[in-house]
């Protein structure tokens, strides 16, 4: 098999990469049992890829979304499989045309959604569950409705709980919702919590100007304690030993100055510290420089940023074309590859990232590729430019680097150590 030429690499070498079945689209990967799952931004599916040889992918089986409906984030952990479900926002006419749409403005009241209310919907919402005791056979077994828009993505790790962000009926954005898998077979709701202003059907009002998006992107739940992201609207930390009564123990919000799009949280627990990137969510750079930042979190009611991540620079990214800057973590999930001194992270138009924070107050660069662009688009969104935009990223046991791309295929990667 012929390889794409990265278009740059520093320490990291590809040596493997898929088209994905001809769906070379994907967001969220996760590596299980020899086995890549990718969520489909733009196929409406997911697919499961034969990755015990990581040289040479094998078969790949696709799983159809139902209609209008994406699944761009998933979760594995033992035999279970988590698939969200929600509306499928870049195919709807009010994002289509114009990305900026889709960033800085609440999705729930750009659909119509936020007044509270059932309205007439054509596609599916919430949380499929599946039996993936045969990996390539998944069996839906359970399902989690959500009344909205749906569900953006998931942190689940095992146990009894999983943790989403959910855009309910009457919410104007994502909030944060723990679901309750006693019975994967029959989830339910245990808890939920939001930043105050987002309850409109509950007579909230927004505190924060237009042009800003409140909305949790994601959290990661570490022992009792849930780091969420929350785009425009910063950080917060979350207490949930009661899963039913999450509270509030901070909130930090650096935007403005910075360009906001907070969107992955990292918790280093054995060195009290918190890695936090801010997406790219604009072309060129119009949003701002975007960076992933560095917290000391010895006092979790006052987390202090200390540094941030180097910004890539051997090319002009800025000028390259798509979105320049953070995008996702790999989040040390059991099962792949953990460290507390190494982070590996996409950059989208900048490629696959690693960082040695070893010194947390002088983090630096030790690898990078930046995979080739794609031969074709599949991005149904009009004029997107046709560069990598590597979008996330799973390092396994054995530390290699699983990367997706929005056009341009599973990217396999080995990092030089």
């Amino acid at each position: 098999m012929t390889l794409p030429t990265p278009d740059f690499a520093r320490n990291m070498r590809l040596i493997g990469h898929s088209d994905q079945g001809g769906r070379p689209d994907a967001l969220q990967v996760m590596v299980h049992r020899g086995y890549a799952y990718v969520a489909h931004p733009w196929s409406q599916g997911f697919s499961i890829i034969d990755v015990r040889d990581p040289k040479n992918p094998g078969e790949t089986v696709f799983v159809p979304a139902p209609p209008n409906t994406w699944n761009i984030h998933l979760q594995t952990h033992d035999d279970l499989l988590l698939v969200i479900h929600a509306r499928d926002l870049f195919a709807d006419a009010a994002f289509a045309v114009d990305e900026k749409v889709y960033y800085t403005k609440s999705v729930g009241e750009t659909v119509g959604t936020a007044a509270g209310g059932r309205s007439a919907r054509n596609w599916s919402a919430g949380v499929a569950i599946y039996d993936i005791a045969n990996p390539t056979a998944p069996r839906r077994i359970g399902f989690f409705p959500v009344e909205g828009v749906g569900v953006h993505r998931i942190w689940y790790v095992g146990g009894r709980y999983a943790y989403v962000s959910a855009l309910i009926d009457g919410y104007s954005d994502y909030i944060f919702v723990v679901i309750d898998l006693a019975d994967p077979t029959k989830p339910v709701e245990a808890g939920r919590w939001w930043i105050p202003g987002m309850h409109l059907a509950g007579g909230e009002t927004a505190s924060w100007p237009d042009g800003r998006r409140y909305a949790l992107h994601h959290a990661l739940v570490e022992g009792d304690t849930a780091y969420a992201c929350w785009r425009d609207g910063g950080l917060t930390i979350l207490d949930i030993k009661d899963r039913t009564a999450p509270k509030l123990l901070t909130h930090r919000n650096w935007s403005p100055p910075y360009g906001g799009g907070t969107h992955s949280a990292l918790p280093l627990p054995k060195r009290d510290l918190l890695v936090v990137a801010d997406e790219a969510v604009l072309d060129h750079e119009e949003d701002g420089r975007k960076l992933t930042w560095i917290f000391d979190l010895r006092e979790p009611s006052n987390p202090i940023s200390i540094a941030t991540l180097p910004v890539p620079d051997e090319a002009d990214y800025t000028v390259k074309g798509g979105h320049f800057g953070p995008h996702n973590l790999h989040e040390n999930r059991p099962g792949s590859f953990q460290s507390d001194t190494l982070i590996f992270a996409t950059w989208q138009n900048a490629g696959v990232r690693a960082f040695d924070i070893s010194d947390p107050y002088r983090p630096k660069e030790t690898g990078a590729l930046v995979p080739a662009g794609p031969t074709r688009m599949v991005d149904k969104r009009q004029g997107r430019p046709p560069v990598i935009q590597s979008a996330d990223l799973f390092v396994d046991a054995n530390g290699l680097i699983y990367s997706t791309d929005y056009n341009a295929g599973l990217s396999i990667i080995e990092y030089g150590g």
